[in-house]
């Protein structure tokens, strides 16, 4: 059957994708990583995809098919009468069945089924375009996993974590699938870059394939307005990488004209930790400098398993009787803090509002009930909310006993967004007593820095200041960004910022010098 003109079939292919996204929640969405790609997005990649290829005859396959948004780009793109063959995989029925009916006629194969369990036909394709699902890894059973990561195993004999989202998966087992020298385009989430999960992606992109470009969305410009998610486009063709090869790596804007762009070696990236650093620097130094880790040890603030039955206000813990040697002071959020220095009451605790306790003992229930009745009440109101039956409290023994964490002098905002060039982390010096929960990163200084504050209190001040000198671009290097400008850093990311002001600042402590020298060998 001859081929038609396909704009009125996209017009009717944005009705359908409306139609059917309306018949799930956002939640359920998100379930199966159903995120569309917009068609000005697509076209744009098919066009950039053509301009690479120059191919007159393309055999186009898309793993994720959803309604058809690639394949109906890439008909736009390098014309009809160039598709010598097309393939879409879609495992939601409704999907499947949408873009069966629109493409009718139209050269599209659609085929129903889950991509990861399909086989690759003996003639292969030379043209992926793709966003595949962004299913998330805790929605894959681990039955599920363990196959994934077998059927890697034997294609590529490749070893990937169990934290590693279906789209890593649906990229590696793609491999198969492409003729040689075929090209690839993938939409895919740009965390893989960072991830301790996608060192197994980043492998395969300079190892196994000749990666041409990562091109990055700007944060804030998110390309999928349900998913808190950054984008990146990934670029390759299936070919060994050539001696000396470099890769362009391009941040904001449309990917023909990013606003940013530079030429990475292969040998730079196999040694990169993290990748989004790139097009802002082209190597890597590894200068063996001093970092917080060296110098802290850093952990997140404990996790109760649920704030609001074990964190109790003041007036909360003396209405409920609750003993207050079964109480500890914790901090309130980020949000509730007017100032970056906490002092202290005369009894330790924090000199905040709100004023809020945690609920931490270790007595077996029976003691409890006859010697502190009003808090076995309490304890009862958690049962009947099965709290003591929740993730982390059913690991605990007993269940409303909390994790050790240990008032620290010293915390660092867990996430925050950076609005009009604000600083995204805060540094708290806490002088009093209390602990934190696990929206703060909580620093204790250990070796000879913690002999040092301990023998010389006044250098508290000191190290609070330098870290405060810490700017964005060091947490923005070490940490990970998502969807929306929204920053986070964790603790290993955090350790791996540079100290030299906080030990600058410690050295101008003349005497501390002198007096412990192992600090400044």
């Amino acid at each position: 059957m001859e081929i038609i003109a396909s704009n009125s079939i996209e017009e009717r292919r944005q009705q359908e994708q409306v139609r059917l996204d309306c018949l799930k929640s956002a939640t359920e969405r998100n379930k199966w990583g159903q995120f569309a790609t917009p068609h000005e997005l697509a076209l744009s990649l098919a066009r950039y995809a053509h301009a690479l290829s120059g191919r007159t005859a393309v055999r186009f396959l898309d793993p994720a098919i959803g309604t058809g948004s690639f394949y109906s780009a890439a008909l736009e793109a390098f014309g009809e009468k160039h598709m010598d063959a097309a393939t879409g995989i879609e495992l939601d029925p409704l999907f499947a069945q949408t873009a069966a009916t629109l493409w009718e006629g139209q050269g599209l194969q659609v085929i129903r089924g889950d991509f990861t369990k399909q086989h690759p036909p003996a003639q292969r394709f030379n043209l992926v375009l793709t966003n595949p699902p962004y299913v998330r890894h805790h929605h894959l059973e681990a039955g599920e996993k363990d196959r994934l990561k077998a059927r890697l195993a034997q294609s590529l004999h490749l070893d990937i974590s169990g934290l590693a989202g279906l789209y890593c998966y649906f990229l590696l087992l793609c491999h198969d699938w492409m003729e040689e020298q075929g090209l690839a385009i993938w939409l895919i989430p740009s965390e893989f870059m960072d991830v301790n999960y996608g060192v197994t992606i980043r492998r395969y992109l300079t190892e196994h394939v000749t990666l041409l470009q990562i091109h990055r969305f700007c944060p804030t410009d998110v390309q999928f307005t349900d998913a808190l998610v950054s984008s990146a486009v990934v670029i390759f063709r299936k070919a060994p990488p050539p001696a000396g090869h470099t890769v362009r790596f391009s941040f904001a804007g449309p990917i023909e004209r990013p606003e940013k762009e530079a030429q990475v070696s292969l040998g730079t990236l196999r040694q990169a930790r993290k990748w989004t650093q790139f097009p802002a620097t082209t190597t890597v130094n590894d200068t063996g400098e001093l970092n917080l880790g060296n110098l802290f040890a850093i952990k997140r603030g404990l996790a109760t398993g649920s704030n609001s039955f074990f964190i109790l206000t003041e007036d909360e813990i003396k209405e409920r009787h609750i003993p207050h040697k079964f109480v500890t002071p914790i901090l309130p959020g980020p949000r509730h803090l007017t100032g970056d220095v906490i002092d202290a009451l005369p009894n330790g605790a924090p000199d905040v509002s709100p004023r809020l306790y945690l609920i931490d003992c270790s007595e077996p229930e029976e003691r409890i009930k006859a010697n502190w009745p009003r808090l076995y009440d309490y304890l009862l109101v958690g049962k009947a909310q099965n709290i003591h039956e929740a993730y982390l409290s059913s690991h605990r023994t007993p269940w409303y006993s909390q994790e050790q964490r240990p008032p620290a002098p010293f915390l660092c905002t867990y996430m925050g967004r950076s609005r009009n060039g604000e600083h995204p982390f805060r540094f708290i010096w806490n002088r009093s007593q209390a602990t934190a929960h696990n929206v703060y990163l909580m620093l204790y200084p250990i070796g000879p820095l913690r002999a040092a504050l301990k023998e010389h209190p006044e250098l508290h001040a000191l190290v609070f200041e330098a870290l405060q000198r810490i700017t964005p671009a060091q947490f923005i290097t070490e940490g990970r960004v998502y969807g929306g400008g929204l920053h986070k850093v964790e603790p290993k990311e955090l350790a791996k910022i540079p100290a030299r002001d906080v030990l600058a600042a410690v050295k101008r402590h003349v005497h501390v010098e002198e007096q412990l020298p192992m600090l400044f060998t």
